[in-house]
């Protein structure tokens, strides 16, 4: 038998042998690529055809992201929409961009500061003297940031949860005195890393702190942690009532959420976020189908991802953590 031996040149030869490790890991780029878009960068379509004319929502944080993005459908949808922001200027440019695009003249502002319990306390007292209704609570506002709310509470645990705490507190019988009243938090899964020290955070009053980005970032999910506790305490005290509540992970949203991070954690984040982030819009519509899809009061308390309920770890439904952080949080914010 005879064999015949081909030489390759030498050029052809290093070409074939830098190629083929090339197309090894620009496949290993794209299988990943592909499992972070199906698993962390998910989103979904709220499909839902619920009208909202006639009711009231209130919608914290709505100038800006997905509480803007939540903002505009309920409009749409014929809600009247309360946007309880901080910030007049950048809330009355939303309103004009909502107004323009859903031909709704039933889009309002009203001052509130959730770093202020006496804001929070004016907010609700002006809203219950002035409006007669209330349908739906989406306390949608977060933040990522260090420092200290009006009251000395860590910002992120202050605003992200105590402020809302007690703007849900406040609310809850005007919510009670509609038909299938709704609150939705936004939480985050962000939850899973968090943890409560309650003897710290009676202490100190806050959950984390320090000058560093990671520092306030797990400061961030304590906080979130505390949303998806209240959620899961609040639906046991809404048992036998009209009013259901859920928590929600919108997924990893591009939104301003990251503006107080460093230069550089910027310059890392935002061609990721560019790549794999969900748009507002996208990241608005689990919180939509919380808010509007029908049938879903029997999952009250539940923790919501792409329009469906998901299990959530054992930290987020601790019965004895959340409802120590509700007696907690009434202490804190002056309730009891």
């Amino acid at each position: 038998m005879l064999y015949s031996l081909v030489v390759l040149p030498r050029a052809e030869f290093e070409s074939g042998h830098i190629m083929l490790p090339l197309l090894v890991a620009t496949g290993v780029v794209a299988a990943v690529y592909v499992l972070l878009v199906k698993t962390i960068f998910k989103s979904s379509k709220f499909k839902g055809n619920a009208a909202m004319a006639g009711k009231t929502v209130i919608v914290t944080g709505g100038n800006t992201g997905i509480g803007k993005a939540t903002a505009l459908e309920l409009a749409r949808r014929g809600a009247r929409v309360i946007m309880a922001c901080r910030n007049q200027e950048k809330a009355e440019l939303a309103i004009s961009d909502i107004k323009r695009e859903t031909g709704s003249t039933d889009v309002v502002y009203m001052q509130l500061d959730l770093g202020s319990l006496q804001a929070v306390r004016s907010f609700t007292e002006t809203f219950l003297k002035t409006e007669a209704r209330l349908d739906l609570l989406i306390n949608n506002a977060g933040l990522v940031a260090d420092g200290r709310t009006a009251d000395g509470f860590g910002i992120e645990f202050g605003v992200n949860h105590l402020g809302h705490f007690l703007l849900t507190c406040l609310l809850l019988d005007r919510l009670k005195e509609g038909t299938g009243g709704r609150v939705v938090t936004l939480g985050s899964m962000a939850y899973r890393w968090g943890n409560i020290d309650f003897d710290a955070l009676i202490t100190n009053k806050h959950l984390g702190t320090g000058r560093y980005s990671w520092q306030f970032f797990h400061a961030y999910c304590n906080s979130k942690l505390c949303n998806v506790l209240f959620n899961h305490e609040l639906a046991k005290r809404l048992k036998g009532t009209n009013v259901t509540c859920y928590s929600v992970h919108p997924g990893v949203v591009k939104t301003e959420l990251s503006r107080n991070c460093s230069l550089w954690q910027r310059f890392i984040i935002e061609p990721i976020a560019r790549l794999l982030f969900l748009d507002p819009e996208s990241g608005a519509q689990t919180t939509l189908h919380c808010a509007l899809q029908e049938g879903i009061e029997p999952l009250s308390g539940r923790y919501f991802f792409c329009c469906a309920p998901q299990d959530v770890v054992a930290k987020g439904k601790d019965d004895a953590v959340a409802k120590k952080l509700w007696e907690v949080s009434e202490r804190l914010s002056g309730l009891f």
